[in-house]
């Protein structure tokens, strides 16, 4: 049973489950936050650790447990005051709904994407007997932002898909609010329950900044000495009130971790921005009249060539390469009638540029890697080159000019083109991904979805 002070903060807070997301309200100080989020989720945590404890060793060949020890050796101490206690209220509450967790979990928890994405890449062969082949797997979203003449009224629209393995991807359905006492209040999606940001990244803010990224594929750098870039998009997403103090507080101690291309559109002035952020080199473009789209492939050709390996960027056969030339036809396509149910639309996309036709593949802007038998990509470090991966489109949301300005955002749960994905189907049809029965979840089609 809850204490009266736990009940009082419980009753600030409400939840609700519609089309397969999970929607929370959370309000008040860090800590009162925190806590919300804790009890009202703690079902769902429970079931993405053990999930996620399982798939590490088989992923990684190190268990959860070690690389939440080096998360903690790495970050435990520069964790900002304000972030730990809402940290620990998120510990505080999941012990209160009976699944008993500490500071350290939750500050593990949020930087398991990061430690063994970025910093495992980098420091692997320091402790194996070789080096591993792959950069990090965070290479596969697909995005828009368009103002201007590109849009329907001048005014911006933005738009964003989750690549993700099925396993991880199955729990990027938390759709929370926040109403902090300092700062913006902003609502996105929260991918996975207890997380202190978004690792899918999508955000609407009170001061009028919808903001998302696609990660910039075959980036290989890290710096152990700075800051988890899931505590600087946090403080950017509350604390920036324009494009320059989005970039500004991202920027702040940059390690390189999570180095994606952010899409940022401000609604107070219409303008529009994509801003790409290496370790050492950065790159923000910036326009009141266009169009920007995000693919995991790198722009600026000094990320590409100096701190990413080969990511496709010209080859119509990598998913980088074929959705880069899909986004620019989609554009050309739809230019000066862009709006939120065309953003809709090109998020749904399965046409294959390199096959020439209507296809669900790897290659396309919806991506459906589960049904692609590969035979075309021949790069052995591409992302899930190998055929009929569980992996692909996990979701869509998007927000047009009335929805930011009432602070709202649509969301699709499962595909973004609503394709159902049945996980026993699939692995009686793929058997030799039966080592994840129990682990997989079906996703079926859901509705576009107004979270208000």
């Amino acid at each position: 049973m809850l204490k009266p002070d736990q009940q009082a903060m419980v009753d600030r807070a409400q939840h609700q489950e519609i089309n397969g997301w999970r929607h929370i309200k959370v309000k008040g100080s860090p800590y009162e936050c925190g806590f919300q989020e804790g009890y009202l989720l703690a079902d769902e945590y429970k079931d993405a650790r053990r999930v996620y404890e399982y798939m590490t060793l088989e992923t990684f060949g190190m268990t959860y447990d070690w690389f939440a020890e080096q998360s903690l050796k790495l970050h435990r101490d520069m964790i900002p005051e304000r972030w730990a206690n809402e940290l620990q209220g998120m510990a505080d509450g999941l012990t209160a709904a009976g699944v008993p967790a500490t500071l350290d979990d939750m500050i593990a928890w949020n930087d398991w994407m990061e430690v063994t994405g970025y910093w495992w890449p980098q420091n692997a062969g320091k402790i194996m007997s070789r080096p591993l082949m792959k950069t990090h797997r965070k290479e596969h979203c697909s995005a828009i932002v368009a103002t201007g003449s590109a849009t329907v009224d001048g005014k911006p629209y933005l738009g964003h898909e989750s690549f993700d393995e099925f396993w991880s991807g199955q729990y990027f359905n938390v759709c929370k609010r926040v109403e902090p006492d300092e700062g913006h209040a902003f609502i996105m999606q929260a991918s996975a329950p207890c997380m202190l940001s978004s690792m899918t990244d999508f955000y609407v803010t009170d001061a009028g900044l919808n903001i998302t990224e696609t990660t910039l594929a075959g980036f290989d750098r890290y710096d152990d000495a700075g800051m988890p870039e899931w505590v600087r998009i946090r403080d950017a997403v509350q604390f920036a009130g324009n494009i320059d103090e989005f970039v500004e507080r991202l920027d702040a101690g940059n390690n390189g971790g999570y180095a994606n291309a952010w899409l940022i559109a401000d609604h107070n002035t219409g303008e529009i921005a994509r801003y790409e952020q290496g370790l050492e080199f950065t790159s923000l473009k910036r326009t009141f009249d266009g169009a920007f789209f995000g693919c995991n492939a790198v722009f600026d050709p000094r990320i590409r060539n100096l701190e990413c390996k080969d990511n496709g960027f010209n080859d119509p056969r990598q998913q980088t390469g074929a959705r880069r030339q899909r986004w620019m036809e989609l554009i050309d396509q739809y230019y000066g009638k862009i709006d939120l149910e065309v953003v809709k639309k090109m998020l749904a996309d399965t046409y294959d540029v390199y096959l020439g036709y209507n296809c669900p593949s790897s290659r396309d802007i919806c991506s459906h890697y589960d049904v692609d038998p590969q035979y075309y990509a021949d790069d052995p470090d591409a992302v899930w080159n190998i055929p009929f991966y569980p992996a692909g489109s996990c979701d869509a949301k998007a927000a047009g000019p009335d929805d930011v300005k009432n602070m709202k955002m649509w969301g699709r749960y499962g595909r973004a083109d609503g394709v159902e994905f049945n996980a026993k189907d699939f692995m009686d049809q793929h058997p030799l991904w039966k080592w994840m029965d129990g682990y997989l979840q079906d996703r079926p089609t859901q509705p576009w979805t107004l979270f208000d």
